[in-house]
C-alpha cells in the first residue's frame, strides 16, 4: 500500500507507504545491501565487485514511478492521490565503513556531480515539483543502514518546509526586492559570532534562531538556485565544505555525529516568476550536548515551537573549536 493522503487541518500531503515496515534493519556486516557483489558472496542491490559511486531505485520506495491506485476512497475533504514520484538511493562509496569526512576529495566532487546529474534527469520526468537530495547519519535519526549513503525523494508536490521557505522568500523580494537568504547572510556575516567556516563561493553558520543545537546551514555566497548551476571551483569548494563540516561534527565528542544533512534548491517545471529559492544545505541533529538527545516533545510536537537548550553563539563557538582541532589534526598528519 502506497498513497498520498490530505491532511486539511494542515493543508499538506502525508505518504501512507505500509510496505516500508519490511525494510531491513540494521544486517550483519557480511549481508550489507549496499555493498558491491563479490564472487560467490552474497548478492547485494549493486550486482558488481567494484563502483565509485552507485545511485538505483530504493527496494522500498514511499514514491512510486508507476504508483498503485490508493487503497481507500477519498472525499471532498480528505482526498487521496496515487503517490507518485521517484525515492533512489546514492552510495557514496564500495567501503562498508567511513563518511563523507573520509572519502577522497575526488569521490566527494564525483558525488556532487552525480547529484546534479540526477537533478537535471529527474527534472526532466513529467508530473515532479520538487526533488530532494539528503543523507540520515546515525541510528539516532533512525538510519536502517549504515554503509555511507544517501537518497534522493522527488515529490509530485512541494513539500511543506521548502513551500514555506519559498513563500516567505516570494514575501521578502515583493517587499524589499531582494534574495531573503542572501539577506540573511549577509546579516550573518556581520555578526560574525556564528560563523563556522567560510570560502570564497560558500559559508557554514549556525542560524540565528537555530531549532537545534548544533544545527548548520551551509549557503552559497551567490545567488544560485540549484546546484546545477555551480561553477567548478564552486563544486571543489563545497566538497571541501562538506567534509569538512562531517569531520568537525566527529570531532566534537570524538564519536560518529548523528545528522540530517538535507539539500534546498529550486522547485522544477516551475511557472514564469516563480520563486526559485537560493542553493542551500541545512545540518540537523538531535545531539544537544554530549551523551544528550533531543527528544520533539509536547511544545514541539503539539504547538510547533521549537526549545533550543542552547544559546546559537556558543555551540558556533564549539563548533569552530572542534574545526580547529581536526584542521590541527591534518596538518600534523600532512607533515609527517
Amino acid at each position: 500500500m502506497s498513497e498520498l493522503r490530505w491532511n486539511p487541518l494542515r493543508q499538506e500531503w502525508v505518504i501512507i507507504a505500509t510496505h516500508r515496515m519490511n525494510r531491513v534493519l540494521h544486517p550483519p556486516r557480511d549481508y550489507c545491501p549496499l555493498c558491491p557483489t563479490l564472487p560467490g558472496g552474497f548478492e547485494t542491490e549493486i550486482p558488481r565487485p567494484y563502483f565509485e559511486v552507485a545511485v538505483f531505485e530504493n527496494r522500498y520506495p514511499s514514491l512510486h514511478l508507476v504508483p498503485p491506485e490508493p487503497d481507500v476512497a477519498g472525499t471532498e475533504l480528505s482526498p487521496v492521490a496515487p503517490a507518485g514520484g521517484v525515492c533512489e538511493v546514492v552510495v557514496y562509496t564500495p567501503e562498508h565503513e567511513g563518511s563523507l569526512a573520509t572519502l577522497s576529495r575526488d569521490r566527494v566532487i564525483q558525488l556532487i556531480h552525480v547529484w546534479q546529474d540526477r537533478y537535471l534527469e529527474i527534472s526532466s520526468r513529467e508530473g515532479i515539483r520538487y526533488i530532494l537530495i539528503f543523507e540520515n547519519r546515525g541510528p539516532e535519526v533512525g538510519v536502517t543502514l549504515s554503509h555511507p549513503h544517501g537518497q534522493i525523494y522527488a515529490f509530485p508536490f512541494i513539500p511543506p518546509v521548502p513551500a514555506l521557505e519559498l513563500a516567505s522568500a516570494r514575501a521578502h523580494r515583493e517587499k524589499t526586492g531582494r534574495c531573503l537568504f542572501c539577506d540573511l547572510l549577509a546579516e550573518e556575516l556581520a555578526d560574525g559570532r556564528r560563523i563556522i567556516m567560510e570560502s570564497a563561493g560558500w559559508v557554514a553558520f549556525v542560524p540565528f534562531a537555530a531549532r537545534y543545537s548544533y544545527e548548520v546551514h551551509l549557503y552559497s555566497r551567490r545567488c544560485l538556485a540549484a546546484l546545477t548551476e555551480l561553477h567548478d571551483g564552486e563544486v571543489e569548494e563545497l566538497a571541501a565544505m562538506l567534509q569538512e563540516m562531517v569531520a568537525c561534527y566527529d570531532g566534537l565528542f570524538d564519536a560518529p555525529f548523528p545528522y540530517l544533512m538535507i539539500l534546498h534548491q529550486a522547485p522544477v517545471q516551475g511557472g514564469d516568476g516563480e520563486e526559485r529559492g537560493h542553493l542551500h544545505f541545512k545540518f540537523y541533529s538531535p545531539v544537544r550536548d554530549r551523551n544528550k538527545l533531543k527528544f520533539l516533545a509536547g511544545c514541539e510536537q503539539g504547538a510547533g515551537t521549537f526549545i533550543n537548550d542552547a544559546a546559537p553563539e556558543k555551540k558556533a563557538a564549539e563548533l569552530r573549536a572542534s574545526l580547529e582541532k581536526v584542521r590541527r589534526g591534518q596538518d600534523s598528519h600532512d607533515n609527517r
